[in-house]
Order: C-alpha cells, then sequence, then structure tokens
C-alpha cells in the first residue's frame, strides 16, 4: 500500500464513500505499522461535489482533457503576446469545449449514480475556465484529485517583458527622431493589441451569457419532456394495470353469470321436484279423504 495508490481509490469514489474508505485505509496502514503512510491518507480530503465530478471528467475523459490543456497553453501564449487574431479564434474554441466537457461532466455523474444539477455544472464551468488560465490550476485539475473549486477566478496573464513582440532590425544610423517615431508606433501597435483582445475578452463574455441562457432554457425544456415522458410511462403503466384489473373483472363476471344460472336451474329443478312430489301426495291422499270416518275405523 502506498499513498499514490490509496489516493487515485479514494478520489475515484463518490464524494459520500469518501470519508469512510479513508479512514478504512488509514486503519489498514497502522495495523501494517506504518503510521506515517496512516497520518498522510488521514490527511487526504473529500472532494466537494464540483471537484468530484471534474476529476470523473479528468479519468473518464483523458483525450478531452488533453485537448483542454493544449487549448489552456495556446490562450496564455496569444494573451502574452497580444496576438488578437489568435485570441478569437482560441477564445471561440474555449467556449465550445467548456460548453461540451461541462455537459459531459454532467451525464458522467448521472452514469455514476450521482446526478448533479445545473448549479454544479456551473462551478464546473469555473473550474475549466481556471485550468484555462493558470498553469497551477491545470496541473492540480489534471492529477484528478481536486479537492474544491479554485478560490477566486484566475485571469490570463498580461503580456511579460520578455514576452513583447520581437523589435525589428534596427536600422543603421538612426536618428533620435526616428527612434522616438519607432517606439511611438510600437506602442500604438500595442495599444491596438491590447484593445484587440479587450474587445475579444468582451465579446467572448457576452457571447457565454447567451450560450448559458440557451443552455439554461435548453435544460428546462429537456426537463419538461423527461417530465413528461416520465409521466407518459406513469399513465401506460396504469393503463395497464387497469387494462388488467378490466379482464379479472370480466372474467369474474362471467364466471358469476354461469354460477347465477346454474342456481337458477337448480331452482327449477327443485321447483318441479317439489311440486311433482306434492302431485303425488295429492293423489296418494285423494280416495282416504272420500271415507267416512265410519268406514276408515273398519279399516283400522
Amino acid at each position: 500500500m502506498d499513498l499514490e495508490t490509496v489516493a487515485d481509490e479514494l478520489y475515484a469514489l463518490k464524494p459520500e464513500d469518501f470519508t469512510a474508505a479513508r479512514d478504512a485505509r488509514a486503519a489498514e496502514a497502522r495495523k501494517a505499522g506504518d503510521r506515517t503512510l496512516a497520518g498522510k491518507i488521514s490527511k487526504l480530503r473529500r472532494p466537494s461535489l464540483p471537484a468530484w465530478v471534474s476529476n470523473l471528467l479528468v479519468r473518464e475523459q483523458p483525450e478531452e482533457t488533453d485537448a483542454l490543456l493544449r487549448l489552456g497553453e495556446g490562450l496564455r501564449q496569444a494573451h502574452r503576446d497580444l496576438d488578437g487574431p489568435q485570441l478569437r479564434e482560441l477564445s471561440r474554441q474555449r467556449h465550445a469545449l467548456i460548453n461540451a466537457l461541462s455537459r459531459q461532466a454532467r451525464r458522467l455523474a448521472s452514469q455514476a449514480g450521482h446526478p448533479v444539477g445545473e448549479g454544479v455544472q456551473r462551478e464546473v464551468e469555473t473550474i475549466l475556465h481556471a485550468v484555462l488560465a493558470d498553469p497551477d490550476a491545470a496541473r492540480q485539475w489534471a492529477g484528478g484529485r481536486l479537492v474544491k473549486a479554485f478560490d477566486q477566478a484566475v485571469g490570463f496573464p498580461a503580456a511579460a517583458d520578455g514576452a513583447r513582440p520581437r523589435p525589428r532590425e534596427p536600422a543603421p544610423a538612426r536618428t533620435t527622431r526616428d527612434r522616438g517615431r519607432a517606439g511611438e508606433e510600437q506602442r500604438r501597435r500595442l495599444e491596438q493589441a491590447r484593445q484587440q483582445a479587450e474587445d475579444a475578452e468582451r465579446d467572448l463574455t457576452a457571447r457565454q451569457e447567451e450560450a448559458a441562457a440557451a443552455d439554461r432554457q435548453a435544460q428546462d425544456t429537456q426537463a419538461r419532456a423527461d417530465e413528461l415522458e416520465q409521466r407518459l410511462a406513469e399513465l401506460a403503466d396504469e393503463i395497464k394495470r387497469l387494462e388488467s384489473e378490466h379482464h379479472q373483472a370480466e372474467s369474474a363476471a362471467r364466471k358469476a353469470r354461469e354460477q347465477a344460472r346454474a342456481a337458477d336451474r337448480q331452482v327449477r329443478e327443485a321447483r318441479r321436484s317439489a311440486e311433482s312430489s306434492a302431485a303425488q301426495v295429492k293423489r296418494l291422499s285423494g280416495p282416504e279423504r272420500g271415507r267416512t270416518r265410519d268406514e276408515r275405523r273398519k279399516v283400522t
């Protein structure tokens, strides 16, 4: 048993199963005499639900994870270089990829037996934005053991001194005025690039808000469709149950009618038997009533 193996095992569990499993592993390490390992295992923290969903995405979708990490490297470099066209293209890719990954993470959580809501999905998107902007956040996320969402939103790096556009080769015998004009032109281009980057960020934010609103509407609509589908399934079950009861009732009614007809036949037969018996009694008792009292005495 080692810390890396135990950590991988624990962070693959559902959040509600984490603590009990961690304590059990720590107890095993103590029983084996490795108190140092037991202490390290005990310090492992249970992940929040958004962090667990993010870790699930890393484990289950390694190709998409690599794609996000590569996109983050490209975006950070484009910000440092103040490359407006590249920023716009990569920002478009960023929105599409994060939107797709957050929905995929939500589906994975549902498949893992722990469905999450829209709020958790938005927190996952916040984590993914941080992964794109900050290399430290990217490293933490790529390890698949994230404990919680990052404390605060991280932004993309500003242009660093070492990342400024390469200056052109200096022309020989440039005058002070030429150098001033060149510096002014450089500053103007830098400001223009900054403005383009800011415009791209504002445009991206607006598009993200529109996409988020569209996603929420789509999710609400899908939830309503799922609800109606569930209701339809319930009604179908109810119809089957009623059809079964109706069939049973029809069978019971047929049986009752047959029993009633049999009872009627028995009544008619009993009536005929009674009438026959009464007629026989009448026949047998008829001559006896025609004799006088004295004659009946003589017979006796």
